[in-house]
C-alpha cells in the first residue's frame, strides 16, 4: 500500500511586528532583550487569533543573523516557551541574514505543503544595538585569500556603492528622490491609520527616559531632496550612498502565522494571502542588491507567471539603489504606486532577520485596499550575494481587471 502524500495551499492569517527602534545606547529598545520582543510578538499572534488552540501549532522557527547572547539558544523553541506555548510546540532557528524571516516563511510554509504540518509560526529578530551585525564573526581566511569573495562584499554599503559603478544611469540623484518617497509613503501610511493595525506596543525601559511604551518606529524622519543630497557618503569619498537613502541600524521582531488552507477554513481564521511560490538564487556576493532580481525570475517562472501579472510590489529597501536596479531590470518606474505603497524600510527600519515578515504585512494590507490585485510579491537582497522572492495571491481578488 502506497502512503498518501498531501499537497496543501498555504495561508497567511496574520502577520505583526514590534515597532522598529534605532540601534544604539540612546534608541527605545537599548535596555530590552531580543528575545522579549519575539515573546511580544509571539503573545499578539494568539491574542488576535482566539480561534486557535496555541496546541495546534506545529512548529516554531524564529530567524536571527546574529546567533549569539538573547538571540542565540535556539529561540524558536525558548521564545514559544517564554511565550505560553505549549510544551508540546517544538522549535527551531534560522540564518538567512536578511532573509532570515522570510526563509522561516518558506521552510514552513514547505512543510504545511508536504502535510508535515498544519498550523506554523514563523518570525525573526535583531537587535543590532546589542548585538551588531558580524559581531562573533570569524570568516575563513580562504574566502579573501584565494579570492572567492571580494573583500568588499563583507561590507554592505560598498556592495551599494558597486551597483551605482555597474548601473551609472542609477544615480544619486535618483537614488535620494526614491528615499524621500518613501519617507512620505509611511508618513501618509502612519496618517491613515494603516501601518498601526500590526504593530505590538513593547514595555520598555531606558536609563534616560525611564518606563514607557513603544507604540510607533523610531527611525522615520522629515526629509528634502537637498537635505539628503548634503549628506556624507561613509563608504566611499565622493561616492553616492547614504545615511539618508539606505535602511538604518535597527532593532526589532516579526511574526506571522502560517496555516493550510483547509484547516485555516476549519478553525475560521482569517486569510490575508495565499502563498503561490517562492525561490531564492546567488549572484556575486560585492553586488549582493541585485540578487531580488534573478529570485523573482525564479519564483514567477515556478508560478507560470510573467512580471505584468504581479500587480503589488514590497521590495526591502536595504539602499535605494537596490531597489531602482530591480525597477530598472524589470522596467518599472521609480515612483511606480505598485511599488511598497506605505513606504519602506529606508523610513521604519531593515532590523535585518526580521524584515521579510514586515513585508508581507504591507503586502497583506495592501492586498485588502485593492481587490482588483491577484498577485502581489515580497523580496529582498541577501547579504553575501543571494536574493529571495515570494510570490503571493491576494484572497480577497473580486476577479475584476485594475
Amino acid at each position: 500500500m502506497s502512503p498518501t502524500r498531501a499537497v496543501r495551499d498555504v495561508v497567511l492569517v496574520d502577520a505583526v511586528r514590534t515597532p522598529f527602534g534605532k540601534a544604539g545606547a540612546n534608541g527605545v529598545y537599548a535596555e530590552t532583550r531580543a528575545d522579549d520582543l519575539v515573546v511580544a510578538v509571539f503573545r499578539e499572534l494568539l491574542r488576535r487569533n482566539p480561534n486557535l488552540p496555541a496546541d495546534r501549532i506545529d512548529d516554531v522557527a524564529v530567524a536571527a543573523t546574529t546567533q549569539i547572547g538573547d538571540q542565540g539558544l535556539t529561540l524558536g523553541r525558548t521564545a514559544g516557551i517564554l511565550a505560553g506555548f505549549p510544551n508540546t510546540v517544538p522549535g527551531q532557528s534560522v540564518d538567512r541574514m536578511c532573509a532570515g524571516a522570510l526563509t522561516a516563511v518558506t521552510n514552513l510554509s514547505s512543510g504545511i505543503g508536504f502535510g508535515a504540518y498544519d498550523v506554523v509560526v514563523a518570525g525573526g529578530v535583531e537587535h543590532m544595538g546589542r548585538h551588531p551585525m558580524g559581531e562573533g564573526m570569524d570568516p575563513n581566511p580562504r574566502l579573501i585569500a584565494e579570492k572567492l569573495v571580494d573583500p568588499e562584499a563583507l561590507f554592505m554599503g560598498k556592495t551599494a556603492e558597486n551597483l551605482h559603478d555597474r548601473f551609472p544611469h542609477l544615480t544619486k540623484a535618483r537614488a535620494d528622490e526614491y528615499a524621500v518617497r518613501s519617507q512620505e509613503k509611511t508618513a501618509k501610511a502612519y496618517a491613515d491609520g494603516v501601518i498601526q493595525q500590526d504593530l505590538v506596543p513593547v514595555a520598555v525601559r531606558s536609563a534616560s527616559l525611564g518606563y514607557g511604551l513603544a507604540t510607533v518606529d523610531e527611525p522615520p524622519r522629515e526629509t528634502t531632496v537637498e537635505t539628503l543630497a548634503s549628506l556624507k557618503t561613509p563608504f566611499r569619498a565622493h561616492g553616492r550612498v547614504t545615511a539618508g537613502n539606505s535602511s538604518g541600524l535597527n532593532d526589532g521582531a516579526t511574526a506571522a502565522l502560517l496555516v493550510a488552507e483547509d484547516v485555516a477554513d476549519e478553525l475560521g481564521l482569517t486569510k490575508k494571502a495565499r502563498l503561490v511560490s517562492f525561490a531564492f538564487a546567488g549572484v556575486a556576493p560585492e553586488v549582493m542588491g541585485v540578487g531580488p532580481v534573478p529570485s523573482t525570475e525564479k519564483a514567477l517562472a515556478k508560478a507560470g507567471l510573467t512580471i505584468d501579472d504581479i500587480g503589488l510590489f514590497e521590495v526591502n529597501e536595504a539602499f535605494a539603489v537596490q531597489v531602482l536596479a530591480f525597477l530598472d531590470h524589470f522596467g518599472i518606474a521609480d515612483d511606480d504606486p505598485r511599488v511598497n505603497p506605505y513606504g519602506g524600510a529606508i523610513a521604519v527600519g531593515h532590523p535585518l532577520a526580521s524584515s521579510g515578515i514586515r513585508l508581507m504585512a504591507y503586502l497583506a494590507r495592501s492586498f485588502e485596499a485593492h481587490p482588483e490585485v491577484r498577485y502581489g510579491l515580497t523580496t529582498m537582497c541577501i547579504g553575501l550575494g543571494m536574493g529571495g522572492t515570494v510570490i503571493w495571491e491576494n484572497p480577497h481578488f473580486d476577479g475584476k481587471d485594475a
